[in-house]
């Protein structure tokens, strides 16, 4: 490298200046008061850990996207998170060992290995919400509930919801009697959404009744609006209890929600396999038109807790806030500023402070600050320091 690249960054890594930062800061602890008002205790886990505890079952998935260092003090392998929720679950699990549910949320920045999409970052400011201890809908609900709250209190609007369930492919892949090696590859087609080589693949297990053949088939296509679950129920709904169980709870869900957001618009994707691997239920992601990747993603993981030493239900979203400043006009109010003398006397030195916790922002003199960057200046006027305004 030589000198006149020694200001570059990483690819994917990035930083916020000065007006970038003050709009990630502000929404920062806008939305962290929002969760609060929700019953949502902030926790700060550390941003590396051993790795065997850090990706303990989040799969391989999320192992490609962990930098992994190496602890000069154990010599063991360690971790930089590129995700939160491991952690939240060992803190709920081995920390806090509380039975009544537990309401938890974050914030900080995580790093990955790779970017999450075309246009994203490797260093995300990610910001979330997670429940622990309640496994049935209710908890689903509440917990996309505050992620549709949240980008609504960030300002995005025309907000289209993502909806799936992974029992719905699991249950099908089940009913198949299908082997590992079959299972992946008609994993990698969904993911894929490679539907022509799905038809080919499928056509040529001649073991496959008829009605099998149509349910994987049928599967990837089951996307659309809120009609996919008719479709789903029809073609799907005699398979098993599973699939039909997590049918009837993608459209009470859905029906909660549109009660709750009357104006978000609906897609339903039921081989949907984008997520993390340790999801175990319902799914969902929120997307805004014009940009291609999900905005917030989230869903249940139940269990996830139980190498820690407690199996637990657990649910929840998170999101970027670098990318809702990107996406959103966020607006953060500036306070006035005053201009000061340096402070050379304890009178002045006590004012400046006196101003400062009213909320003022004040600007000692070192060097050639503009007056005209400050509406007020301090004077000192009969006998006493006093704010004047700057004239325009």
């Amino acid at each position: 490298m030589t000198l006149a690249d020694r200001w570059l960054l990483p690819e994917g890594v990035d930083e916020a200046l000065p007006e970038q930062a003050a709009k990630i800061e502000h929404l920062r602890r806008t939305l962290l008061d929002l969760h609060e008002s929700w019953g949502y205790q902030l926790v700060i886990p550390p941003l590396l850990e051993y790795l065997d505890s850090l990706l303990t079952g989040a799969g391989s998935d999320l192992e490609i996207e962990t930098f992994k260092v190496i602890d000069q003090l154990s010599g063991r392998l360690l971790g930089i998170r590129a995700d939160f929720t491991s952690q939240v679950a060992r803190i709920d699990a081995h920390c806090l060992k509380n039975n009544r549910v537990e309401r938890l949320s974050y914030c900080g920045s995580v790093l990955r290995t790779t970017p999450s999409g075309l246009d994203g970052t490797r260093s995300p400011i990610q910001l979330g919400a997670e429940v622990y201890g309640h496994g049935s809908v209710e908890s689903d609900i509440e917990v996309l509930s505050l992620m549709l709250e949240t980008l609504f209190t960030a300002g995005l609007s025309d907000l289209v919801l993502d909806l799936g369930h992974v029992d719905v492919v699991s249950g099908v892949l089940s009913a198949c009697g299908l082997d590992a090696h079959q299972e992946a590859k008609l994993i990698e087609l969904y993911k894929a959404k490679d539907l022509p080589e799905l038809d080919r693949y499928v056509g040529g297990l001649s073991y496959l009744s008829a009605a099998q053949k149509q349910w994987l088939r049928g599967l990837p296509r089951l996307c659309g609006g809120k009609e996919v679950l008719m479709q789903a129920e029809a073609l799907l709904g005699d398979v098993n209890d599973s699939i039909h169980d997590a049918i009837v709870l993608l459209k009470d869900v859905s029906d909660c929600i549109s009660l709750r957001f009357p104006n978000v618009g609906w897609h339903f994707d039921l081989s949907d396999l984008v997520s993390y691997s340790y999801h175990t239920g319902v799914i969902f992601a929120a997307y805004v038109p014009g940009h291609g990747n999900a905005i917030a993603r989230g869903g249940r993981y139940n269990n996830i807790g139980q190498v820690f030493g407690r199996s637990r239900p657990a649910t929840g979203f998170s999101t970027d806030v670098k990318a809702l400043v990107a996406l959103a006009d966020v607006v953060v109010t500036k306070p006035k500023t005053v201009l000061s003398p340096i402070c050379s006397n304890e009178a002045l030195w006590q004012k400046v402070n006196s101003l400062r916790s009213e909320g003022y922002r004040v600007v000692e003199g070192l060097d050639d600050f503009c007056a005209e960057d400050a509406e007020f200046k301090l004077d000192f006027v009969d006998g006493a320091w006093q704010l004047v305004p700057v004239q325009s």
